[in-house]
């Protein structure tokens, strides 16, 4: 099978640098780390929706205040006609006074012409020294009717002109209280759905932070047991690149998951450089390293007819079963005592690459590419 693998390689060895570093394939595996890919998947949805709902809170925000200034305007109106039916109620009080004092007027100028009223026209005549006497007292008498006659039906004119002015003027105010009315009822409306746009935006938001604390609790527990690795007979994991890092750079200068590999895993996990490693040293790299955690790849590679044993080599890929994840590294040389140099990446879960010398192989598998 080895050989098989590496006759493959021979003929697909430029192909596969081309798609290493232009190209991500079409078909997009499952992620090295599960259940943080589900979290983050999770958090980018509530991510869009939250980002709808902020539009949909600014247009809301908008529409609000618009109609605010509807509500103000037509307030300014109202307040204005207020004021004009006040001092209606004035002018026609004014009128209704002259109307009275008109009246009083008109009673006792006739009071007057009349001697109390008890004189008769016969009585008049009488009085008089000739007949156009009498006739100048009867036309005095009719020009002051006339004059307070007159008064009367201008006042009484003018107080029905002011009550219509009145009643024209309540109308317009009564409907434009109605309007008013509507459009507020428009804006409570539009303040309550923006008020749960708001509360499901700090649900969202609060989901999200919560998400964010359970991927940071993931990567600390798999940090945690990835350090199990490097405990006592003088192991240690040297950190840095110390210029042995070939990942290439178009994965390497990206933020971390914020791309696919040639084998479709994100950039600048433990599975995607190892992946790059055996395609380095072999020429190839199986696919399916693409689907499922750093645990599962020795069941791939048995799968797949590839050789897992517990005996490093080098070039070897050494899997690490611990853990929610597991972690893969590339073994780089096997010491005379037993215990093997490796590099790797995100072996504290920051993403970045890393060198481990005299790693006991107590514990691990190793895929024999």
């Amino acid at each position: 099978m080895r050989k098989q693998l590496k006759t493959i390689s021979t003929t697909l060895t430029i192909v596969v640098f081309v798609a290493t570093v232009l190209v991500v394939p079409i078909v997009q595996a499952d992620r090295f780390d599960e259940q943080i890919n589900a979290i983050n998947q999770d958090t980018s949805v509530k991510q869009n929706q939250n980002s709808q709902l902020g539009a949909e809170a600014a247009s809301l925000s908008d529409t609000i205040n618009k109609l605010q200034e509807q509500i103000n305007a037509m307030q300014s109106k109202i307040d204005t006609n207020r004021q004009k039916i006040d001092e209606l109620k004035v002018e026609i009080a004014k009128a209704e006074a002259e109307l009275a004092k008109q009246r009083s007027i008109l009673g006792e100028t006739i009071k007057s012409m009349y001697l109390d009223g008890d004189i008769s026209t016969l009585e008049m005549l009488a009085t008089s020294k000739d007949l156009s006497d009498f006739f100048d007292k009867q036309q005095y008498k009719e020009s002051v009717q006339n004059k307070v006659k007159v008064t009367l039906d201008k006042v009484q004119q003018l107080k029905l002109d002011l009550n219509t002015q009145k009643e024209t003027t309540e109308k317009i105010l009564a409907e434009q209280q109605s309007l008013q009315n509507q459009v507020l009822a428009q804006r409570a409306e539009k303040d309550r759905i923006l008020s749960l746009n708001q509360d499901q935006q700090n649900a969202l938001n609060a989901q999200i932070k919560e998400n964010s604390a359970k991927v940071s609790q993931l990567r600390s527990q798999q940090a945690t047991e990835n350090a199990k690795l490097f405990r006592g007979g003088g192991a240690r994991v040297v950190p840095g690149s110390n210029g042995r890092d070939t990942y290439p750079n178009v994965w390497r200068n990206s933020p971390q998951d914020s791309m696919l590999d040639s084998w479709g895993m994100y950039n600048r996990e433990c599975v995607s450089y190892t992946a790059w490693k055996v395609y380095e040293s072999r020429g190839y790299m199986p696919y399916w390293g693409g689907r499922g955690n750093a645990n599962q790849w020795d069941d791939n590679a048995r799968a797949a007819g590839i050789p897992v044993d517990g005996n490093p080599r080098p070039g070897d890929v050494a899997v690490w079963n611990v853990g929610y994840y597991g972690h893969v590294m590339y073994v780089e040389s096997v010491n005379s005592n037993g215990t093997i140099n490796i590099s790797q990446y995100n072996y504290s879960y920051d993403g970045t690459y890393s060198e481990g010398y005299n790693l006991s192989p107590a514990g691990l598998v190793f895929i024999h590419f």
